[in-house]
């Protein structure tokens, strides 16, 4: 994996810490709520993934906790929604609509765009496509390919199963995720940690669903930027710290 510089490798969510103080509190609480994980069983063919998810990571900027909403349309557009755990104000988005990939904040009307790897880079501490953030998701790297096809396909991943076949270790470069826990038994991992030479971290999955029909029209539109001012990531950063 190429070496970013070490201002693009840092996650914002790590870098203010009344917000991750505060996060901390509201985590808790939220562990506490009893919930279903699977709301449905997954279908064969999934089209659509949706879900709400906690995230932990820890680096030389100190530590933070967020929580998410994520929809994905395979296998080329994503839309993320980090929310402050405490008042449920949203923080930023990231969408992902095939060709363009942006990173807003609507409180003020801004964004920043740049390539999907750089915008989930932001958002994780390295850099993913989207393809492979949904892959992690979903425990599967290929849809309809066979297990020895599907590896041929991620020779830039190492990949390791359990003894149901399931993706239990994957690393590539000093990028490395384990699944702690699986949702009921599936594949989907409920629990992930990750470590990288910037960060570590730890990702839970609190709900996840699949196919559902969509709440919007066009989630992934991005039409409406139109109405947005596009800034430098540098401005982006200094909003973000002083909204927290």
């Amino acid at each position: 994996m190429e070496k970013q510089p070490e201002k693009a490798r840092r996650a914002p969510v790590m870098k203010y810490g009344l917000w991750a103080a505060l996060a901390c509190a509201g985590l808790f609480l939220l562990g506490c709520r009893p919930s279903q994980v699977l709301l449905l069983p997954p279908p064969e063919n999934i089209d659509r993934i949706e879900g709400y998810a906690s995230l932990r990571i820890s680096g030389e900027q100190g530590s933070a906790r967020s929580k998410f909403t994520f929809l994905f349309q395979l296998p080329h557009q994503g839309r993320i929604e980090v929310t402050d755990i405490i008042l449920g104000r949203t923080l930023y988005q990231i969408i992902v609509d095939r060709e363009r990939a942006v990173f807003l904040v609507p409180s003020k009307r801004v964004y920043w765009e740049g390539d999907e790897e750089e915008i989930i880079n932001h958002f994780l501490g390295f850099r993913l496509s989207l393809e492979e953030m949904i892959s992690l998701l979903q425990g599967r790297w290929k849809e309809s390919r066979g297990e020895a096809e599907e590896e041929k396909e991620r020779e830039d991943w190492m990949l390791s199963r359990d003894e149901k076949g399931r993706i239990l270790i994957g690393q590539r470069g000093s990028l490395r995720f384990e699944v702690r826990e699986f949702i009921s038994g599936s594949r989907f991992p409920q629990v992930l940690i990750f470590q990288h030479s910037s960060n570590s971290g730890r990702l839970r999955v609190l709900r996840l669903s699949f196919n559902k029909p969509l709440k919007k029209k066009d989630p992934f539109s991005l039409a409406f930027l139109a109405n947005y001012k596009r800034v430098n990531w540098e401005e982006i950063e200094k909003i973000l710290a002083d909204e927290n």
